[in-house]
């Protein structure tokens, strides 16, 4: 069966989800290891309630404004829109969780995504590993696939002369925070404001990634895909909502990843608060975007039929774009 095609990669009757040979990525490793490394060693020696106050409080920018909804709900999945300097600016954030610039995050993102729709894909992609074997894969390596997809940005994007300069220095970013901090708060808060926030930030994301694609709670699946998204719901607060993945699997452009009631989801806040702003417009819900194929409930309750759902989807636009 011919491999789907999804937004930004495009199939031909040749490309193979499956078939590929796993590769050490030097720059990726390095980065990694460094830091990671750096804050093993120091962190320890340097610990106090303002380094640790530093921590807690960049973490949380940076993931939630940044990565979450920054990089990857409205840049990856424009899940919603914004003015372009809003945008700028959440995905420089996102910069600074330090996992890859904006050109290279949206690809890692979509060619996982377009693997995980198909009928069969790569164990890289699905998680399937064992615990440290997948670590070393996700954090140290890259899957090079014998025949891939096409990739294609869309012009506006690829042509943007801002991300083209935060993909070219994304690594670097990382200098005028170290900078600013070591004047502010010395050693202690350079190393942990940068080398243990992007080292835990990184970690963070692989370990949601493992085991969100492993088991766990399930309000929805889909049928004839390769890999099913679970929702880690104790850690929704911690991650700003990004552990719903079963809910973003269910709906992948939804701007709101907190669907079941209960399911705390700071990023969905940030992003209601820009809409209240008059920053953040055109936003897409599960009740206002195409349903994906082969999407069956497996829970109780629809997601849109508890009271505050009904009240924020009568508060958005209807019209919305699609991929």
């Amino acid at each position: 069966m011919a491999a789907l095609s999804t937004g930004r990669m495009l199939s031909s009757k040749h490309s193979d989800p499956l078939n590929g040979r796993v590769v050490w990525v030097a720059g990726k490793s390095l980065w990694v290891a460094s830091m990671t490394i750096g804050a093993l060693i120091f962190a320890p020696l340097t610990f106090s309630l303002d380094a640790l106050a530093v921590f807690a409080v960049l973490t949380g920018v940076t993931i939630c404004l940044g990565h979450s909804v920054g990089m990857h709900r409205l840049l990856i999945h424009q899940s919603f829109k914004a003015p372009i300097w809003v945008e700028h600016i959440l995905v420089y954030i996102g910069t600074l969780v330090g996992m890859a610039g904006p050109f290279g995050m949206i690809y890692a993102h979509d060619i996982r995504d377009w693997a995980q729709r198909q009928r069969e894909c790569h164990d890289l992609f699905a998680h399937r590993r064992s615990f440290f074997q997948d670590a070393f894969w996700q954090m140290h390596c890259a899957l090079s696939l014998d025949n891939p997809p096409q990739f294609i940005i869309e012009e506006r994007i690829a042509r943007d002369r801002f991300y083209r300069f935060l993909e070219s220095t994304w690594m670097l970013q990382q200098v005028p925070v170290a900078a600013l901090l070591f004047i502010l708060g010395g050693f202690p808060w350079l190393v942990w404001g940068v080398a243990v926030r992007v080292s835990v930030s990184l970690t963070g994301h692989w370990l949601i990634g493992h085991f969100a694609h492993r088991g766990g709670e399930q309000g929805w699946s889909v049928d004839d895909v390769a890999v099913q998204g679970y929702n880690l719901s104790r850690f929704g607060l911690i991650t700003f909502g990004e552990s719903y993945h079963g809910n973003h699997h269910a709906f992948p452009e939804s701007a709101r990843l907190g669907l079941e009631n209960g399911q705390v989801d700071l990023g969905w806040s940030f992003i209601r608060f820009l809409q209240r702003m008059g920053l953040a417009s055109s936003i897409k819900l599960p009740s206002n975007v195409p349903q994906r194929a082969g999407l069956r409930r497996v829970a109780s309750c629809l997601p849109q039929r508890s009271a505050q759902s009904k009240e924020l989807h009568s508060n958005v636009p209807a019209k919305t774009g699609g991929h």
